[in-house]
């Protein structure tokens, strides 16, 4: 039986600011295909991956302002057209009523759609990555900083990715494979 492709190569960092520098390293390098993980957000290494959550930002607008007006819309057929009911002396179409609902429903839409737009955005969720499977990689979420070079860059070639990366001084640098 055959072992499977390698999937990259992953370098192990016990500091925030020597991930960061591999990465801007990296970059200068020309990589193109890397990723970092860390066990808290570290900006400066996003900065360096040209990362960037403005389109989470965007996409939560749309949505509330899609909530809203569907909110309003819907609650102003309903009193006009459907159910024209006389409380107060008010006309049917008094909007100020209608504000409570079309906030809290602007939020509501806000607030799934930021979820869902993170979450595909990021390709999550992702179950099964060959990432969680490098040497040490459970302590990612504890006390370590990891940079991934990905075989999919043009750059990659294992001996000289891996010469690359042990010149950055890492902890260790680990082959990924392909499940």
């Amino acid at each position: 039986m055959s072992q499977p492709p390698p999937f990259g190569l992953m370098a192990e960092f016990t500091e925030a600011d020597a991930m960061t520098a591999a990465v801007r390293a990296a970059r200068d390098a020309g990589w193109t295909c890397l990723e970092a993980y860390s066990p808290y957000p570290v900006p400066e290494a996003a900065e360096a991956l040209e990362v960037s959550a403005a389109p989470v930002g965007y996409i939560a607008l749309a949505a509330a302002a899609v909530g809203a007006a569907f909110s309003a819309g819907a609650a102003w057929y309903v009193s006009v057209h459907l159910y024209p009911v006389n409380v107060g002396g008010r006309p049917p179409n008094a909007w100020p009523v209608f504000m409570p609902t079309t906030y809290l429903v602007a939020i509501l839409w806000a607030c799934a759609a930021a979820l869902i737009g993170m979450l595909a955005l990021n390709g999550l969720p992702r179950l099964n990555h060959p990432a969680f499977f490098a040497h040490g990689f459970n302590r990612a979420s504890e006390d370590r900083f990891f940079l991934f070079l990905s075989a999919e860059d043009p750059l990659y070639a294992p001996d000289a990715a891996g010469r690359f990366l042990r010149g950055l001084s890492p902890l260790r640098v680990t082959e990924v494979r392909s499940a």
